[in-house]
């Protein structure tokens, strides 16, 4: 079933238009609610010491001087949690060989790379526990360090998990056709290894909790800044025995995600487990410093990649060797072999071709762990990519964008399935080009490119085509054993004031989640959106749901909110339809008021009908069904993931003298199916590509051959600012999924996914006529001096 939103037969809809957002006045007055702004009774603070070593074994722990700091209460070991937390073990049973060893809450026998908890130091005050925390001694014993990822599985590297065997975590190999055929047929074949540095989400509030265990209830409460408080409901109460319905998680104002607080990390389930065994609340807030050793860190790749092309520039194969490495352990739930499955998955995407071989392998080391950071695998995915075709178009002396248009699937091709067995439903890759062509003015940038390159001013257009991964079924995590939930629910209720409340799986992130429920469950009602109050991120209020991932909050949070809110209006009609003597087919509600559905005209406004429900009810015929809430779960069914697409495009300069690059212009065109907001979806937009430019320009961490973090702090770590940001056009074609009334799909990782590929792609156009090209991310001043010649090896 689809509605057909935002036509001129339906003039009051809210779908499609830019609502202010709900929460915006609360927030910008300074009263958002934090874990940070919580203040419990006897609350007390933890802080952790973390090993300053990669590698090493944990002897004697002298904790006497710290016991003696004034407002100290507990010190924790391994050990002493290790008798109320059990060990996980983050490995999915559908990605075949995976494996990983047992985790502690605090490291028990050996610490694992800097920044690995070690001791809890639990007091009055959070400068107490800092005071104390420097005073705890440990014996530390170290031991080799497993630091470079290409030797990660020589016979002569320690491995770092004995009981493992190797430092193989885990290999996929997926060939379709034969690959090695159409490699020896072809006209060209280009080559290329790609890089993509080790980075890190900087968010505005960092990962926080607090926990409080009321042994006289037997209920744990835990204030979590989370994406997913079912899931971590799940795994507190399972980890520490106790029954998940004794567990709420609280999921308030959230500074910021971007995958960092979808996880489970060890210091936040030891908050948990103290605060059960001293029976009082306990809060963690990481710091700054320290959320870059313990924050999971992405994208630290190293992928070999091969394209075969015929004469006429159809893509005959691709081959993609891709090496990542996961840090000392896969971690819980999610596992971090996922981003190099997202890069076999994802690689060749928006192209028809037959031929197809991908790898990837995945290898501890001692650094911190890798996992899911936003769009997962996606940037990486698209640099292969994007970067092969326009070394294949470079090497046939034709036009980027005429290669692409040669070998994109047709906008009425589908339903079609990619070499890497992905399904698609329907996509708009030529559509989406023609409207980046436009908006761009491509023709006219080519002319001024060539007439600066005669000036010696080296511009270059950077082209990047792109599908997003979105809407994701139980074939994500579900199916691998992992207490993930794909679907959500959304619950909807009439209050007498006529009024709407809905309580949503979904939760606010800052990405306006308040604002789009508001005008789903507005539409589906038939109130305006200011009538409606959405409460999200309360395991013990809220339907159960998986929370905000994956860019599901719309497709699968927004359908789940839609259908509820048709489900009440017709029970809202009902009642109405015995009031007014009248077929509820003749009636309709519209700006909260029941009305003719013929002529529009008012009968009777909502509140007038629950004064009669609520406090009359014995005026209404017996027997009559007066539930004025009503409850609806969604899931997708036809296909394990929604697919977007879009192509983004980079304007650029180089100089060739200092090897700075600086971005002029950027441009998007997405296809996120339904549109809900136009202006959040645009600014969702913006803020992906910035992360992507971040990654293509200034991201990385740095380890030396120690395992020891060299940048872990503001001071070092480069992340892009508004000075060096370029203006930003974003663009549309919506090609609704038919899997939902609603038809969207997601939107909140495309930006990130392509920006990284465009501008490689334009740094590489602008150097090309002296015969360079880089393809390291990011692409800092010094690399791209050394691949023009200027700096020696």
């Amino acid at each position: 079933m689809t509605i057909s939103f935002g036509n001129p037969d339906r003039p009051n809809s809210y779908i499609g238009k830019t609502v202010p957002r709900p929460n915006a006045p609360r927030l910008v007055q300074g009263r958002g609610k934090y874990v940070d702004d919580i203040v419990l009774p006897r609350m007390a603070h933890v802080v952790f010491v973390r090993s300053p070593y990669a590698h090493a074994g944990i002897g004697s722990i002298n904790t006497v001087e710290a016991m003696a700091v004034k407002g100290v209460l507990r010190v924790f070991t391994g050990a002493d949690l290790a008798k109320v937390c059990t060990p996980w073990v983050a490995v999915l049973a559908h990605l075949k060989g995976l494996k990983s060893p047992p985790q502690h809450a605090l490291a028990v026998d050996r610490a694992c790379w800097v920044g690995d908890p070690v001791v809890a130091v639990v007091a009055n005050t959070r400068a107490a526990a800092e005071e104390a925390a420097a005073l705890v001694e440990v014996d530390y014993t170290p031991l080799p360090a497993v630091t470079d990822m290409m030797s990660a599985l020589d016979t002569d590297t320690p491995v770092l998990h004995p009981d493992m065997g190797d430092n193989l975590a885990f290999r996929r190999l997926h060939e379709e056709g034969d690959v090695d055929a159409a490699f020896a047929k072809a006209h060209k074949v280009v080559e290329a290894r790609f890089k993509t540095a080790r980075h890190t989400g900087v968010t505005l509030e960092p990962r926080s909790i607090l926990v409080d265990w009321n042994p006289a209830e037997a209920q744990m409460t835990a204030w979590h800044a989370t994406q997913a408080p079912h899931m971590m409901q799940t795994v507190l109460a399972k980890h520490l025995d106790l029954p998940e319905g004794r567990v709420r998680v609280i999921c308030d104002d959230v500074g910021g995600s971007y995958g960092i607080k979808v996880h489970v990390y060890p210091d936040e389930v030891a908050t948990a487990a103290i605060a059960k065994i001293m029976a009082r609340p306990i809060k963690f807030v990481a710091d700054r410093l320290e959320s870059f050793t313990t924050d999971i860190h992405a994208r630290d790749h190293e992928i070999g990649g091969r394209i075969a092309v015929d004469k006429d520039g159809k893509i005959l194969a691709m081959d993609i060797d891709d090496w990542t490495a996961i840090g000392a352990y896969s971690v819980y739930p999610r596992t971090s072999a996922i981003e190099g499955n997202q890069v076999v998955n994802l690689c060749g995407g928006p192209y028809d071709f037959a031929h197809y071989r991908a790898q990837t392998s995945v290898v501890f080391q001692n650094k911190t762990p890798t996992c899911q950071y936003r769009a997962v695998g996606h940037p990486i995915a698209v640099a292969v990519t994007e970067g092969l075709v326009d070394m294949a178009a470079a090497a046939l002396d034709m036009d980027p964008v005429e290669i692409r248009r040669r070998n994109m699937y047709a906008d009425d091709a589908y339903p079609v399935t990619s070499p890497a067995k992905m399904r698609f439903e329907g996509l708009s890759h030529h559509a989406s080009m023609t409207k980046l062509l436009e908006l761009m003015d491509y023709d006219g940038l080519r002319a001024e490119q060539a007439e600066l390159r005669k000036k010696g001013i080296h511009r270059g257009i950077g082209i990047a085509s792109f599908i997003e991964l979105t809407n994701p079924s139980p074939f994500m995590y579900g199916i691998g054993g992992a207490r993930i939930s794909a679907q959500d629910g959304c619950t909807v209720r009439m209050d007498p004031d006529g009024s709407i409340v809905a309580l949503s799986g979904v939760t606010e992130q800052g990405q306006g989640t308040e604002a789009m429920l508001s005008q789903i469950v507005a539409e589906g009602v038939g109130v305006s959106p200011a009538k409606v109050r959405v409460i999200t991120g309360d395991t013990q209020v809220t339907p159960y749901g998986g929370g905000t991932w994956a860019s599901r909050g719309a497709g699968i949070g927004g359908e789940a909110a839609l259908q509820s809110a048709m489900a009440l209006k017709a029970s809202i009609l009902e009642v109405a339809g015995s009031m007014l003597q009248s077929p509820v087919e003749a009636l309709d509600i519209r700006d909260g008021q029941v009305v003719d559905s013929a002529t529009g005209e008012a009968r009777m406004p909502l509140e007038e009908l629950g004064r009669i429900v609520y406090f009359r009810g014995d005026t209404l015929p017996k027997g009559l069904p007066r539930e004025l809430v009503q409850t609806r779960h969604f899931i997708t069914s036809d296909y394990p993931f929604a697919f977007t697409n879009g192509v983004q495009a980079s304007y650029l300069e180089v100089d060739i003298g200092t090897g700075e690059v600086k971005l002029l212009k950027h441009w998007c065109v997405e296809d996120c199916g339904r549109i809900i907001n136009p202006q959040l979806v645009d600014e969702q937009i913006r803020g992906g590509i910035v992360q992507g430019l971040g990654g293509a320009l200034f991201e990385e961490i740095h380890y030396d051959e120690d395992g020891q973090l060299l940048n872990g702090s503001m001071a070092d770590y480069l992340v892009p600012m508004a000075a060096e940001m370029p203006d930003m056009v974003v663009g549309h074609v919506e090609t609704p999924t038919m899997e939902s009334a609603l038809g969207a799909k997601g939107a909140g990782e495309a930006g990130t996914a392509g920006a990284p590929a465009a501008v490689m792609n334009a740094i590489n156009d602008a150097l090309r006529p002296i015969g360079a090209q880089v393809t390291a991310m990011p692409f800092t001043p010094e690399r791209i001096l050394r691949a023009m010649g200027q700096i020696e090896d």
